[in-house]
């Protein structure tokens, strides 16, 4: 009896190679897709290698290794099969994987983004949103995130005006 597993080739922008079980690359919607000969059948897939255009092979690495944690084992009703133990030690790893520099965090979103990897994507979301308003002021969110201030100082104060209620 073979235990072999079908595998798949992710391949990321600069060239860096990643052979995973397909049922951990099919988390990716755009993965999937190709599986499920939902994109149009002209784009050829030898031996199961994708080129992830995008995606550098440091991120997609991380990526690579969530998808693995979050792998679900799904019982014959289509349910999680996970307990709520397994759930806060779930919760614990993703809290763990986003310490880690802004760059990084921004490149783990656009790769979910890319990749259509929902799960990922809200990760990375809620974990800017976090940055965001841990932020004092509006100061504080543009020195965090290096916006300029392209405002005259009579259009910030006519904007602080305006929306006064944000500011208190």
């Amino acid at each position: 009896m073979s235990t072999s597993k079908k595998k798949t080739l992710l391949v990321s922008s600069d060239g860096e190679e990643f052979e995973i079980d397909e049922a951990i690359a099919v988390q990716s919607r755009i993965v999937a897709a190709f599986y499920e000969e939902e994109i149009d059948e002209a784009i050829a897939v030898p031996n199961n290698r994708f080129t992830i255009e995008n995606v550098t092979g440091s991120v997609l690495s991380k990526v690579i290794a969530y998808l693995k944690k979050h792998a679900v084992s799904v019982g014959d009703g289509g349910e999680s099969s996970s307990s709520s133990s397994a759930e806060e030690d779930l919760k614990k790893w993703d809290a763990e994987f986003m310490e880690t520099d802004q760059k990084t965090i921004f490149d783990l979103m656009l790769a979910a983004n890319y990749l259509t990897i929902k799960p990922l994507l809200d990760l990375t979301c809620k974990t800017v949103a976090s940055m965001i308003l841990a932020c004092k002021d509006v100061d504080e969110v543009r020195e965090r995130f290096n916006i300029v201030n392209d405002y005259t100082p009579e259009e910030e104060a006519e904007v602080r005006k305006e929306n006064q209620w944000a500011f208190e």
